[in-house]
């Protein structure tokens, strides 16, 4: 492989056979660690470079990147983290490569992406930056470029669904429900969730999880407003009925926790209870229900549970589920759990022998999974989508 063609860090390079390719993926991964790469650094450094090999594509995105730049370097992460777990790391490019042509990102545009990620590498790196080092980095990103090219190029559907908001109701000061009639039904999941664009800010995407299984032309939404000027902060103030949203692609894989037959976890906290609900109506609906379901649903405070009541009457239909709330506050009445979720899950068992799913915060996520693997849960058996909150 000539320097040059490294230096271009083009696209398309990966061998054949993933015996050939493990080598340079387990270099890439150690690399950022031994060069000492400080991702606040590189992510900032990175969207420079690439507009500057290629200043076209910065319409593609909003005027502020401080949320591109946070999802693109969790991702990053999350990739260099799984290289060594090809069958969930392939599922996952893929459905990013779909994700990304509701940014209208075409095939030549992974040239211009590989040629500043390296380059951006290089100059992070300084000294690390060693010949074998960016040959390792090449085939990498020819690899992750493949995958996600192939996921796009397999997706026959729309590249975005248009939707109405039919419903906009406040819950509270920070929380919302969004009903969006789509042009067409979105071909979506239980547990799956989508990227929305709304009017207030254009080009800014953000993940919602539908709270119900698919049935029709309707979403709904639970929404949590965060940070401010963030889109989920206007579409809890200031969304209204006759608003046009538009609707990505489906990601996400929480259905896959499904068996017949064993017992199913569910950790939720906040708006994270929305995949839990899609879930739990689908088994309702199918019939093929596991053997048990026991829902742990947590908030801060005891008016924080909006979904509870919901929640409850699934039980009076179904002996098989049992729902359990969490609270971090102390309660003006008995009834809930005290604590946080990962801790009053872990005091009612073990967990080890059934299918667990968690959805959340990523700090929430974070302390259950750890809690969940520390009581005995195999990290195969817990379920969750670490994008979804931005």
């Amino acid at each position: 492989m000539t320097a040059e063609r490294v230096s271009e860090g083009m696209p398309g390079l990966a061998p054949a056979h993933p015996e050939e390719l493990h080598p340079h993926l387990a270099l890439a991964r150690r690399s950022l660690t031994t060069a000492g790469i400080d991702m606040a650094e590189f992510v900032p450094l990175f969207y420079r470079t690439l507009f500057g090999y290629a200043p076209g594509l910065r319409s593609l995105f909003p005027l502020s990147l401080s949320v591109q730049q946070s999802r693109f370097g969790r991702a990053l992460v999350h990739v260099l983290t799984t290289l060594d777990e090809p069958e969930s790391l392939v599922g996952f490019l893929e459905q990013l490569g779909r994700d990304h042509r509701k940014f209208d990102v075409r095939e030549e545009h992974y040239a211009a992406v590989g040629r500043a990620l390296l380059a951006t590498l290089r100059e992070c790196a300084g000294e690390a930056w060693t010949p074998e080092v960016a040959e390792a980095w090449e085939y990498t990103y020819g690899y992750v470029a493949d995958v996600m090219r192939r996921g796009a190029r397999a997706d026959t559907g729309p590249a975005w669904w248009a939707g109405e908001v039919v419903e906009h109701r406040r819950l509270d000061r920070d929380n919302a429900i969004v009903r969006v009639r789509t042009d067409g039904a979105v071909d979506y999941r239980a547990g799956q969730y989508v990227g929305v664009e709304t009017p207030q800010h254009p080009r800014l995407w953000r993940y919602l999880s539908p709270a119900t299984a698919p049935d029709g032309d309707v979403l709904e939404f639970q929404v949590k407003a965060i940070g401010y000027g963030s889109v989920s902060r206007g579409i809890v103030a200031s969304a209204a009925p006759g608003d046009r949203w538009r609707i990505g692609s489906p990601m996400g894989a929480l259905d896959q926790a499904i068996a017949p037959g064993r017992e199913l976890l569910m950790i939720a906290g906040g708006t994270g209870i929305s995949p839990v609900r899609a879930l739990l109506d689908q088994l309702e609906r199918d019939g093929g229900h596991p053997q048990r379901v026991v829902v742990f649903y947590g908030a801060r405070d005891w008016e924080s549970l909006h979904a509870l009541d919901g929640l409850r009457r699934a039980t009076y239909r179904n002996g098989w589920l049992d729902v359990i709330p969490v609270v971090e506050e102390e309660p003006p009445a008995p009834g809930p759990q005290v604590g946080t979720l990962a801790e009053v899950a872990a005091r009612f068992g073990g967990w080890d022998d059934c299918e667990i799913v968690v959805s959340g915060s990523p700090a929430m996520l974070a302390a259950t999974v750890r809690r969940l693997r520390g009581a005995g849960a195999p990290l195969e058996r817990i379920h969750y989508d670490p994008f979804v909150v931005d």
